[in-house]
């Protein structure tokens, strides 16, 4: 008997070859590739024998491109050419990034699709023309795939790219925008804190519940798992895309403004002195003081002696907003801080003493770092591509992620229905049933909204559609079947579905740019926050859309066959109580509009049945009782 050969599509046809994949740590301050060679995990080294490559690139006049070290050497002296911490700016607008007077770039903000980038897109200018985050992050990915193809000797299958738990679609969007252009092919975007738990995992036969802390150069993450012979199951997840190890620089670079009354410093001055702040907080990690000294381009020397204690008081509420994150992915997972069996820390930040402090005091016992936090991102998303890539060995494990947000859609009254819960599992597939408001509806806008709270204008609006060509129907018959995919990726698309005809509208949810710097972390606190007077919200605007539901109707029947059906004494006492309802429909006790829409169905009792007898009698003229039977 013959055997075939059969392998995945668009992979090799032999079956025990050894695919070529990788895992990526796109970080914030240093980026890393890591592949599973017999079975472990290893970071890939550059020639230099350096695993970590600085997330920096220089764009010279001249065309050349500078990643890395190279780079990181002329941010002093161009600072508008060499780009640091880009991540932040991924899948991001202008209006999102905030004050920019401390950033030592010249920002531009596309204004119409027409320049080929979507409308509020960020961009840099740089020496050689203007450049996208998506364009620079592609230049770190590029050299890390050279590294990679280099150190195995071979093409690449794939690599899993790890990204912030509390990136949204815009910004998981654009990194695989970014690695698509440093030709790589994504095989999945993987949560950090989860790729955390599986190097964790695997590498120490873990189980339980395990808090990952993942304080990197730009965002922060929590995330709560499950550990149980080989499913790394998600339980919760919380963040702030807009905390990290950067956030602890400038608390730095501020104080040494106000010791020696700086202000409006020139771009390299301001890059210089934020690098010595980097530079400061990284001393303070072994050493009780460190002295801060930097030369201005004005000649004015900087000589500042900063001690720990100084620069732990300073940052103190950065740690706090890191534990207020924390306590909200406990909440969710419906555990304590005694639930969990170990704390993982995960990025170059959590090497700060007052760090470790805190999450220790937090949970009660030592964290756990025996993994290098720099490094153990990079090591559990190698082990998920070698996965991927079909290179599985030893006993199978699952991962089941979540979705940071909840998603749903906007309906009659500017409420949100949501149809994803925020930390479903991903990949997910829900879908729910809705209908039309008016008689004779042939369309319906889909209006796809992200967030937590329950009127429209509190959320984040991410994208819309038509479905048109519904057959017309009566208010309420039409049987429209809405459909939301999340990917193993956690990016959505959204379907509609008119069940009787057919007719079917999609998109995939692809905005310009993303959440703005504290929204997501808002969204949750505002939900909780707000969560009584969002329920009164919510039922006032249903109280008020049923009210104009039935003012509609009834003012349509009275014109139809309120002359034939009622004398002028029934219709007035109707319109008495419509006028009673209109009185009421516009204020905000949901209560009244509720008397007042039960008086008014009350009030039209008589005239319902004598409609309903009248129609029946219509149906039944010139049939004989034979016609009905058959």
């Amino acid at each position: 008997m013959a055997l075939l050969q059969i392998s995945e599509p668009g992979l090799s046809a032999a079956p025990h070859q050894h695919r070529l994949a990788v895992g990526i740590d796109l970080g914030t301050t240093n980026s890393l590739v890591a592949t599973v060679r017999s079975g472990i995990s290893t970071v890939l080294n550059d020639e230099q024998g350096c695993a970590l490559l600085p997330s920096v690139v220089h764009y010279a006049a001249d065309g050349e491109v500078l990643v890395g070290q190279a780079a990181q050497e002329e941010q002093s002296a161009y600072p508008h050419n060499t780009i640091v911490s880009v991540k932040r700016f991924m899948g991001r607008g202008l209006k999102d990034v905030g004050d920019v007077s401390n950033l030592p770039y010249r920002f531009v903000e596309t204004s119409s699709s027409g320049s080929g980038q979507a409308p509020g897109m960020l961009q840099l200018r740089t020496a050689a023309g203007v450049k996208s985050p998506v364009e620079v992050s592609a230049e770190i990915l590029r050299v890390l795939r050279v590294r990679a193809e280099q150190a195995l000797g071979g093409e690449l299958v794939g690599a899993v790219i790890t990204v912030p738990a509390y990136f949204d679609d815009a910004q998981r969007q654009a990194t695989k925008d970014a690695a698509k252009l440093a030709g790589l092919n994504v095989l999945r975007l993987l949560n950090e804190p989860t790729a955390a738990a599986i190097a964790y995992g695997l590498d120490n036969a873990s189980e339980g519940v395990y808090a990952v802390y993942d304080l990197g150069g730009g965002t922060f993450d929590i995330s709560i798992l499950r550990l149980s012979k080989g499913v790394f199951e998600v339980l919760a997840t919380n963040g702030d895309s807009a905390l990290g190890g950067d956030d602890f620089d400038h608390r730095i670079y501020c104080w040494l403004l106000e010791k020696n009354g700086l202000s409006a410093l020139p771009a390299p001055d301001i890059r210089s002195l934020l690098t010595h702040a980097r530079a400061a907080k990284e001393q303070l990690t072994d050493h009780l003081e460190t002295r801060a000294t930097a030369v201005l381009s004005s000649g004015e020397v900087i000589d500042n002696v900063l001690t720990r204690a100084e620069f732990h008081e300073m940052s103190q509420n950065l740690v706090q907003r890191t534990l207020q994150a924390l306590r909200r992915a406990l909440r969710d997972a419906k555990l304590t801080a005694q639930d969990v069996k170990g704390v993982v820390m995960v990025g170059g930040a959590t090497r700060m003493p007052h760090i470790q402090q805190a999450v220790g005091d937090f949970f009660g016992q030592a964290p756990l770092n025996n993994l290098d936090p720099d490094k153990v991102v990079a090591l559990g998303a190698a082990i998920q591509a070698n996965v991927l890539a079909g290179n599985r060995g030893g006993d199978d494990w699952l991962l089941l992620d979540v979705i940071p947000l909840s998603l749903g859609i906007e309906t009659m009254g500017g409420l949100v229905e949501k149809i994803v819960p925020r930390n479903s599992t991903i990949p997910s597939a829900r879908a729910q049933e809705f209908t039309t408001y008016k008689d004779g509806q042939t369309a319906m806008s889909i209006h796809v909204v992200q967030g937590e709270r329950e009127l429209v204008s509190d959320c984040r609006s991410l994208a819309k559609f038509e479905l048109r060509g519904i057959p017309p129907m009566v208010a309420g018959a039409a049987r429209i079947r809405v459909t939301f995919q999340v990917d193993a990726d956690g990016l959505l698309s959204v379907s509609a579905r008119e069940m009787s005809s057919g007719t079917e509208a999609s998109i995939v949810v692809k905005p310009s740019y993303g959440l703005s710097d504290d929204e997501i972390a808002r969204m949750l606190q505002d939900s909780a926050q707000y969560a009584r007077d969002d329920m009164q919200a919510r039922a006032l605007r249903e109280q008020q859309t049923e009210a104009a539901q039935l003012l509609e109707a009834v003012d349509n029947a009275l014109q139809q066959d309120g002359e034939a059906l009622l004398d002028a004494a029934a219709q007035a006492r109707i319109r008495t109580s419509m006028e009673a309802l209109r009185a009421v429909i516009g204020g905000s006790d949901h209560q009244a509009i509720k008397r007042a829409v039960e008086a008014l169905n009350q009030a039209t009792t008589e005239f319902a049945q004598k409609r309903m007898d009248q129609s029946v009698k219509h149906a039944l003229t010139g049939h004989k009782l034979s016609d009905l039977e058959s």
